[in-house]
């Protein structure tokens, strides 16, 4: 038998229930519980641990493009090298004590995010610039700048131009898919020259593209001019004007979601750069180990736990220098005296010695 005091408790909570505030409050519950189950759901994709999968895969998988000197291209033995595939290295050797396997896997301009996006690669290093718009809807985070660029332009020497403003009326071969392209209007538009625009599905058919004589002008970052000029029949007879008209900060990317992989894969650039500044290379590293200098020595693992922070063990900054060295080696090993390239720092330097590359303290 039912309690009568109960029976009027149904009954009132009954009329308030249909009342407009409580309709209000049963809505603002409703959304609550669709939003708890929304992110309860969406949790194990937002932490997943790419850091966890790579080393139960003893591999890392890095995009790369598929062929461009300095940043990444197969040597006549068919290994990898370049900057980016350094990169990749290096955050391989920070990752763990025993050797990992690194998987290049070449990526095109059209289709690089949505190999990271999709898991296909673990790590993005293609030579990418870090903008506004891919860094808000790509599904991506950017790691850091790990090469300023800007973007310039080659032409035949008979041409007899020496500047960008003499450009009036060229016709520019162009890669689809990137900056380049959308960075073209901007200048020539704000100079009031004409100009027509070749857009080219990679390098291989831009180079064709422009020796075929479609194009009489190539435009792409400054670097990747200096890189297609040594595939051309006679490299001496083309220059690279002097003008930069963009900014391209290049940097590797990982996907959103997963806060500790960003982590390790930005604070790998971070030790490059603090190898360098500290003067760590990888022919002193094990020496300099033993040094009393504290900013060396919590740099290494000697003292202090900062590896742990990462997720990592306190040898893999040492680690880095040992197996790829610091970002001055592998600059001058891929762009700079060490390579056909040959270009000289610049931008590309340390802070201390008039360039842009400034790493955050390791302490």
């Amino acid at each position: 038998m039912s309690d009568p005091l109960d029976t009027e408790l149904d009954a009132h909570v009954g009329r308030l229930m249909k009342c407009d505030v409580c309709s209000i409050a049963r809505s603002l519950l409703l959304g609550l519980t669709f939003a708890a189950a929304f992110i309860g759901l969406a949790a194990p994709h937002a932490a997943s641990a790419t850091l966890d999968d790579v080393r139960g895969n003893g591999e890392l998988r890095c995009g790369v493009n598929a062929g461009l000197a300095g940043f990444s291209s197969r040597d006549a033995g068919g290994a990898w090298q370049g900057f980016d595939v350094d990169f990749c290295r290096a955050v391989a050797a920070a990752i763990s004590p025993k050797p990992l396997n690194v998987e290049f896997v070449a990526v095109g301009a059209e289709d690089r995010f949505e190999a990271l996006r999709t898991g296909k690669i673990d790590i993005l290093a293609r030579n990418s610039t870090w903008t506004l718009a891919r860094d808000a809807t790509e599904g991506i985070n950017f790691v850091g700048v790990l090469f300023f660029d800007g973007q310039g332009f080659l032409v035949p020497r008979n041409l007899g131009i020496s500047s960008a403003l003499e450009l009036s009326g060229a016709s520019i071969c162009v890669q689809e898919n990137t900056t380049s392209l959308a960075n073209l209007p901007d200048f020539f538009h704000s100079k009031s020259l004409p100009f027509t625009i070749v857009t080219v599905g990679d390098d291989v058919e831009m180079l064709r593209t422009f020796e075929m004589g479609r194009c009489n002008v190539l435009s792409s970052d400054t670097t990747k001019l200096h890189a297609l000029r040594l595939k051309l029949s006679n490299p001496e007879s083309h220059i690279i004007l002097p003008e930069v008209i963009s900014k391209e900060p290049l940097g590797p990317a990982v996907r959103h979601g997963d806060d500790q992989w960003l982590d390790v894969a930005k604070w790998t650039l971070f030790a490059l750069l603090t190898g360098e500044e500290l003067g760590l290379t990888r022919a002193n590293v094990d020496q300099m180990a033993q040094t009393d200098d504290p900013r060396v020595r919590r740099f290494l693992g000697a003292e202090g736990a900062l590896g742990q922070q990462l997720g990592l063990d306190n040898d893999w900054a040492l680690r880095i220098v040992k197996q790829v060295g610091n970002y001055g080696e592998i600059y001058d090993a891929n762009f700079g005296k060490g390579s056909p390239l040959n270009i000289t720092r610049g931008m590309n330097g340390l802070w201390t010695e008039g360039g842009l590359h400034y790493a955050p303290p390791v302490r």
